[in-house]
C-alpha cells in the first residue's frame, strides 16, 4: 500500500521551509520510493535540491553544486506550479546559489549561506497544480 501522498509531501515542504533540508529529503524520499508515475522524477528533483541545500549548510559545496545541477535538470520538465507548489523562487535561488558555491570552490573559500538567504517553497491552490490522490501516483 502506498503512503498517503498529501500529508507526507506537505511535511517535506514544511521541513524545507524550516531549513531542515535532510528531513525534507527523507519525507519526499518515502514518496519517491513508492512513486510509479511522472512524480518519481519530480520528487527526485525536489530531493536533490533539498540535498544541495543540506550540503550548503554543511559547507560541502562540490556535492551541493552537483545536486543543484541534477535537481534543476529534473524539475525543468515540469510546469510551475506543479503538485500544489510554486517553486520558481526556489529554482531562481538554486541557480544563484549553485553559481555562488562554484565560485567559492574555485577561490577555495569557506563561507556559509546566511539563514535568511535560503529560499522557501510556496504552496498554491490551483486547478492546474493539484495534489495527486494516493491512488493516482
Amino acid at each position: 500500500m502506498k503512503p498517503d501522498f498529501v500529508p507526507i509531501f506537505l511535511r517535506g515542504v514544511d521541513h524545507f521551509n524550516a531549513l531542515e533540508f535532510w528531513d525534507a529529503h527523507e519525507s519526499w524520499e518515502e514518496l519517491w520510493l513508492a512513486a510509479e508515475s511522472e512524480l518519481e522524477q519530480f520528487l527526485q528533483g525536489l530531493i536533490q535540491i533539498a540535498a544541495a541545500y543540506h550540503h550548503m549548510k554543511r559547507g560541502t559545496f562540490r556535492g551541493g553544486v552537483r545536486l543543484f545541477d541534477a535537481g534543476l535538470r529534473r524539475l525543468s520538465h515540469f510546469p510551475d506550479p506543479f503538485c500544489g507548489v510554486n517553486r520558481s523562487s526556489v529554482e531562481r535561488a538554486a541557480r544563484a546559489h549553485r553559481m555562488w558555491a562554484a565560485d567559492l570552490i574555485e577561490r577555495n573559500v569557506d563561507e556559509r549561506l546566511p539563514a535568511d538567504q535560503y529560499p522557501k517553497l510556496e504552496l498554491v491552490k490551483s486547478a492546474q497544480a493539484p495534489m495527486p490522490p494516493s491512488s493516482a501516483w
